[in-house]
């Protein structure tokens, strides 16, 4: 359920019109709706009552402060992969330790800074991260506290480039070498050995491989039990899918069952890094239509222009995933024949799409709204084409806030300069 509603045929977000937002704001705009963060969040919670956990939002899936700050109020911790990621959880009121760093390439700069913040656990990745984050707390006098990302060889059943638990992707430690590296971070002075980590991949659309995956770190933490090396808690990811088209996500109640039953009798702290599940269909997209471009013939593809681009959302050129696009004014008044639109971007690239084949109609001017947008989508927008990004609007009940600004060619262009003369 999400707060995106046609009201006398205008799609609101809450209590405001989308046409008013776009009058103040601009496009193209994303809007987000409170009122689905939280909600999400709760029955998120909510399922989970009864197990002794922890929720990290996947800052990665939305990086806004004013979305971050909401979820912090909410109680939710944070699950990061860069500093960056670790200032805006601090700017917006996020408690350090109740941090996770997860990521391949920890930089010595960014395990300086969140030991000296103290956050709540280092996922490391590799052997060399390891020696590394050994290295540096031992410099400063202090114990880093780690869990191992183990790398169960699962197949997620996602896409290729989400997928991260096979053998064959960049991430996480092994499963089978797990054991002997625990056995020398037991022995490290700079360590405190605090959990085990496994993440399979996002948008995960079945409890088959999750299951699979969490039983093999299960045999895992009982063999270090017998060396004597103790687990606190187990980080089982994120990666839960929502329905962007046609797919049957488990829900999150199905989710928690699946996990009651896997750590049943356990004395085991588990840790939870949703991220789309939560954001995802609480944002949107706003663009309009520039330019409308019919084909001449029969057989020819009619090409909807729209103002925003594959540099405001990259997942369609990037995945050829599919989000469902809607008139953001659901009747039509003067005649448009409905047509399956290309909706396309003006960024110079025949990749720059929103859409195939979308049965619409329109006319120039009008505006659309991409649904299922609020992740992995402005964090991954860029400024290809020297296009600006968009604003970000949240909507809270009837009142809609600038959550982060427009950005203007002056923005673009700052730190920038010629050479000078001669």
């Amino acid at each position: 359920m999400d707060h995106f509603e046609y009201h006398d045929g205008v799609l609101h977000a809450e209590g405001v019109a989308l046409p008013d937002i776009a009058r103040r704001f601009g496009t193209p705009c994303y809007v987000y709706s409170a009122a689905t963060i939280r909600r999400h969040y709760r029955v998120f919670t909510e399922a989970l009552a009864g197990i002794d956990h922890d929720i990290c939002f996947a800052v990665k899936a939305n990086g806004n402060i004013g979305v971050l700050g909401l979820l912090a109020d909410m109680g939710s911790g944070f699950d990061i992969v860069s500093v960056g990621e670790l200032e805006r959880v601090i700017t917006a009121g996020g408690d350090p330790a109740r941090v996770v760093f997860s990521g391949v390439g920890k930089r010595v700069d960014e395990i300086e800074r969140a030991l000296e913040v103290g956050i709540a656990c280092f996922n490391v990745e590799s052997e060399a991260e390891l020696d590394r984050i050994n290295a540096i707390a031992v410099h400063r006098g202090r114990r880093a506290p780690i869990s191992l990302r183990v790398n169960p060889d699962v197949d997620a059943q996602t896409h290729p480039y989400i997928a991260t638990g096979l053998k064959d992707n960049k991430f996480g430690v092994a499963i089978e070498r797990a054991e002997a590296l625990y056995a020398r971070a037991a022995e490290m002075d700079g360590i405190a050995i605090r959990g085990v980590d496994c993440h399979i991949g996002s948008q995960l659309t079945g409890l088959a491989p999750f299951r699979d995956a969490v039983s093999r770190v299960l045999v895992l933490i009982d063999r270090l039990a017998e060396r004597g090396i103790e687990i606190e808690h187990m980080d089982v990811g994120g990666g839960l899918g929502i329905r962007y088209r046609d797919e049957t996500p488990p829900s999150p109640a199905e989710y928690a069952q699946a996990i009651r039953e896997l750590v049943a009798g356990r004395d085991l702290r588990l840790v939870l890094e949703p991220g789309r599940v939560l954001v995802a269909n609480a944002g949107v997209l706003m663009t309009r239509v520039e330019l409308l471009k019919p084909g001449a013939d029969a057989g020819d593809k009619h090409f909807a222009i729209v103002d925003a681009a594959m540099n405001d959302l990259l997942r369609p050129a990037l995945y050829d995933a599919w989000q469902a696009i809607v008139p953001v004014r659901e009747a039509r008044v003067d005649g448009s024949e409905t047509r399956a639109w290309e909706v396309v971007g003006p960024v110079c690239e025949t990749g720059d799409f929103l859409g195939h084949d979308r049965e619409l109609a329109l006319a120039e001017g009008d505006l659309l709204a991409v649904r299922s947008a609020g992740a992995y989508g402005f964090v991954m927008a860029s400024t290809y084409n020297a296009r600006p990004r968009g604003a970000e609007v949240m909507v809270d009940d009837n009142q809609a806030h600038e959550i982060r600004a427009r950005e203007t060619i002056a923005d673009l262009m700052r730190g920038e300069q010629r050479l000078p003369p001669g």
